[in-house]
């Protein structure tokens, strides 16, 4: 989960930490990257040379907290906001990616989330699966 999945302190509770903010971050299932494309492959010549941003929904990391809270029933999950220079620094495999990235959706929140279209993914993929739907197909993978 490259440290992603919200962690259980030693007073039972769930908590995170991602240099988000309040911004939203643009998600979609890997399965539905997949069919999307075959359904960008499948329209053809209207996408030709064209650039497609696709999003099945776009959440705040509080927002995940709480569909993820009650999907796997494990309470409130506190969000802790670091910096993205302090969320490098956590050590896991990929943290300072990972920290690129949350910085990039943080402080360009404007700029990515226009450049995707839930309407158009969906009219690409008709099984386009929201968070919640992903969530409950996937819940006994997310080690909490």
């Amino acid at each position: 989960m490259f440290g992603l999945a919200p962690q259980k302190g030693g007073d039972g509770l769930y908590s995170w930490s991602f240099p988000m903010g309040n911004a939203k971050l643009a998600g979609i299932a890997a399965a539905d990257i997949g069919k999307t494309a075959y359904g960008i492959f499948k329209a053809g010549q209207p996408y030709l040379g064209k650039t497609v941003g696709i999003v099945s929904e776009n959440l705040t990391i509080n927002e995940m907290g709480d569909k993820l809270s009650k999907g796997l029933g494990i309470g409130p999950i506190q969000y802790h906001v670091v910096e993205p220079d302090v969320y490098r620094r956590f050590g896991f495999p990929g943290a300072d990616e990972m920290g690129n990235m949350f910085q990039v959706y943080r402080d360009f929140e404007k700029e990515i989330l226009g450049a995707r279209s839930v309407d158009t993914t969906r009219a690409l993929n008709p099984q386009l699966q929201r968070f919640d739907e992903w969530l409950a197909k996937n819940k006994n993978r997310i080690p909490v």
